[in-house]
């Protein structure tokens, strides 16, 4: 695989779109695809004594869920259609309906973002030219195709799956694609293993519910969100080769599980490199942050640590125990270099591949300051 090849193509298509206009608010109105069906009254209720049961068209809709399941069709190892489905029904769509006041805020709170991250980093970036503001639906429509795309490997070497096989592959990913779709706030998505511009989305009824559960204020919280997303952006325009990096990394752990091997080598290299994104975005956010977020930090960190122990065991599958490990781990090596060299000497990480830290290095950041510093 050309990996510089990859990083030309991807320089060559963001050439020329710098531009200094706010971005566009799309939202479900405004949908060219033409807008999603979704189930108004799937939800919740709650019980007097605080004990939740699901309402009767939530149960209805766990149904259509399991239906769609248990009639996937073909011969591959996942339907996908039948992915998209059950998970689009096992699900509250939340609401979506923007305020001019909501539009204004996201587009100011992106370009603020961004004017802020370009000064304190040093940074000089591209962002999409359209911010997707979605509800849970939308979000899972999104992700459908990268799902597919990241796993097509072991989809074309496996060979025909049975019936009960591919139902339950296809329930495993419609509740994991279903439940991410209830958690994600916001995303900048490069858009791995796609020949595609990156993408921006923001999950609004999830930022309102997790505002309102925090008992924080929305707007705040949402900026502070937009500007944890823009940080990544800098980190992927300040280092083109960043990208494929990730993309050969994915492929190459996906082509060993193919093969039924399992190279822990590769994915400590892969968490790594997860660690130094995560832990830069966090040390940009906040020092880039224009208002108050001690607070916002302390009680989302209190909510994570609080979910029931069904939500845990789901959340280790899916990875999120590691990417909280994954920024904390990192923002600790992030701090201590800016400490010492300031923020220059953080982004020296993202000159050359060969300035990412290594595993050791991560906790000894005085170590990676005397060999790259």
């Amino acid at each position: 695989m050309n990996v510089g090849r990859r990083i030309d193509d991807r320089v060559a298509r963001r050439a020329g779109r710098r531009s200094a206009h706010r971005w566009v608010v799309h939202d479900l109105d405004d949908d060219p695809r033409g807008p999603l069906q979704p189930n108004p009254q799937l939800g919740r209720t709650r019980t007097r004594k605080g004990f939740v049961r699901r309402s009767a068209t939530s149960r209805v809709n766990l149904f259509r869920a399991a239906r769609a399941v248990a009639s996937v069709e073909g011969d591959g190892v996942i339907d996908w259609d039948a992915v998209g489905t059950a998970a689009r029904a096992g699900t509250d769509p939340g609401e979506l309906a923007l305020t001019e006041a909501d539009r204004r805020g996201y587009a100011d709170d992106v370009g603020d973002a961004r004017d802020a991250v370009r000064e304190v980093a040093a940074a000089d970036f591209d962002l999409p030219e359209t911010v997707h503001v979605q509800n849970r639906h939308h979000w899972i429509d999104a992700n459908l195709s990268t799902f597919e795309r990241l796993l097509s490997p072991i989809e074309q070497k496996a060979s025909l799956a049975p019936t009960v096989a591919r139902a339950v592959n296809t329930g495993t990913m419609a509740v994991s694609l279903g439940f991410l779709a209830r958690h994600v706030l916001g995303q900048y998505d490069p858009l791995l293993l796609a020949d595609e511009d990156p993408e921006l989305y923001f999950v609004h009824p999830n930022i309102g519910a997790v505002a309102a559960d925090l008992s924080v204020d929305r707007d705040r919280f949402r900026r502070w969100i937009a500007f944890h997303e823009v940080a990544h952006a800098a980190e992927f325009g300040a280092a083109p080769w960043l990208a494929p990096r990730l993309e050969d990394a994915v492929e190459e752990a996906i082509e060993n599980l193919t093969a039924g091997r399992f190279d822990r080598g590769a994915f400590r290299e892969l968490d790594v490199t997860m660690t130094a994104v995560e832990g830069y975005a966090e040390l940009v956010m906040d020092r880039a942050f224009d208002d108050e977020y001690a607070d916002l930090r302390e009680k989302l960190d209190e909510r994570r640590a609080a979910v029931g122990p069904l939500s845990r065991v789901i959340r280790e599958l899916l990875g999120f125990g590691m990417k909280r490990r994954q920024y904390v781990r990192g923002k600790a090596f992030f701090d201590a270099v800016a400490d010492e060299r300031g923020l220059e000497g953080a982004a020296l990480v993202w000159e050359r591949p060969e300035n990412l830290p290594t595993d050791e290095e991560l906790d000894d950041p005085a170590r990676w300051l005397a060999r790259v510093g």
